[in-house]
């Protein structure tokens, strides 16, 4: 049997992360190849003490806070950040292959490209500069260059800075088959390297609702009743929370906050629950990517908002609901006077069948997959 690795950003706190692993692992599984993740450290890579304080001049006082918040938070509950983190543990350990060697800035072994037959980079932000910490290992550059595909990788930023543009295009250069996951990245790519690069859907869109809910899991302190689920990465500001709790006031609604720290049963939650607590609420209100994502796999009712300090990284939103015509779900544009809970799906499942096409295709055409 053929082999192929996965390389992806590797970490054991993101729902999203964890769930688009698992999806691309499917996949490629479903294709006829073994495959397994490798664990890369891109820690020992490291952050320059430059880096961090640019980081630190380019926030407003806002954002500064709301980091500042976090960290405090973070630093008081120390002991259920290590349940959560015991939680996706456990998931990878269950439904994910990983390595039990490590690859890093620093370490890569000198026959990694002849252990595979090829290489998979994606689809998580592996190619956003912020990620990178100045190593090209997502760019699979030590694999020879027939063995290096991308499949929908993020860049998570609408445009490469002029400090980045030199080493970018020469890692895209050498890629073997491009693909990306927002359309600012296919231009990113065009602008750089001249070549199209298809923009194709989250591995998680490749597998159907049923298999998804056949990992899914109960949460011990999910609701009886009804209630309004919350997954915020960016933080909610006042004018968000004041809209919500409209909602919950209105329809009688229990809230349920899946990425406040605060929330200390809850904030354990692990992947297979996120997916159960999603496919369950009454209607879903997030900033997150892969919270979209899951909202249209299970069909609920969803409302997007814009993530706090990061509006470059609303273009992977924007991507996902124009090619699903779902715009009506941004917060922006609802009425909210009107009923919140209607959410059309009819048109949806060809588009999705067209979507996966498009990219099974790709993958059978870089992977050199006969019928």
């Amino acid at each position: 049997m053929r082999k192929i690795a996965i390389l992806t950003l590797n970490g054991y706190f993101n729902y999203g992360n964890r769930l688009q692993n698992y999806a691309m692992q499917e996949v490629l599984e479903n294709s006829g190849f073994y495959c397994e993740t490798i664990i890369n450290d891109r820690a020992k890579s490291g952050v320059s003490l430059e880096r961090r304080i640019n980081n630190l001049r380019k926030s407003s006082i806002k954002e500064i806070y709301i980091k500042t918040y976090n960290r405090i938070w973070k630093n008081i509950r120390k002991d259920t950040i290590a349940k959560r983190t015991e939680e996706f543990k456990r998931f990878t350990l269950k439904y994910i292959k990983e390595t039990d060697y490590a690859i890093s800035k620093s370490d890569i072994p000198g026959n990694l490209s002849e252990r595979y037959d090829y290489f998979v980079t994606g689809s998580d932000q592996v190619w956003n500069p912020n990620n990178l910490h100045g190593t090209s290992f997502f760019f699979l550059t030590f694999a020879e260059k027939h063995k290096r595909i991308a499949y929908a990788p993020s860049f998570g930023i609408s445009e490469i800075k002029p400090e980045f543009t030199k080493n970018y295009k020469k890692w895209l250069s050498g890629m073997h088959k491009l693909s990306v996951r927002e359309d600012d990245g296919a231009k990113i790519i065009k602008e750089l390297t001249g070549r199209d690069a298809p923009v194709l859907v989250d591995p998680t869109l490749l597998l159907t609702k049923e298999k998804w809910l056949s990992i899914a899991k109960q949460a011990n302190n999910k609701p009886k009743g009804k209630y309004l689920l919350t997954y915020f990465l960016g933080g909610m500001p006042d004018n968000y929370k004041k809209q919500i709790k409209n909602i919950v006031k209105e329809n009688k609604l229990e809230v349920i906050n899946l990425g406040d720290i605060r929330e200390k049963e809850t904030y354990r939650t692990g992947p297979s629950e996120f997916i159960d607590y999603i496919n369950d609420c009454s209607i879903f209100c997030t900033d997150s990517f892969h919270g979209a994502v899951f909202s249209i796999l299970l069909e609920k009712p969803f409302i997007v908002f814009e993530r706090m300090g990061s509006t470059s990284m609303y273009s992977r939103i924007d991507t996902l609901l124009n090619k699903f015509k779902l715009n009506s779900r941004k917060a922006e544009n609802i009425s909210w006077q009107d009923n919140v809970f209607e959410t059309d799906y009819s048109h949806v499942p060809p588009i999705l069948e067209a979507e996966r096409k498009k990219s099974l295709d790709y993958l059978k055409n870089a992977l050199e997959i006969e019928d």
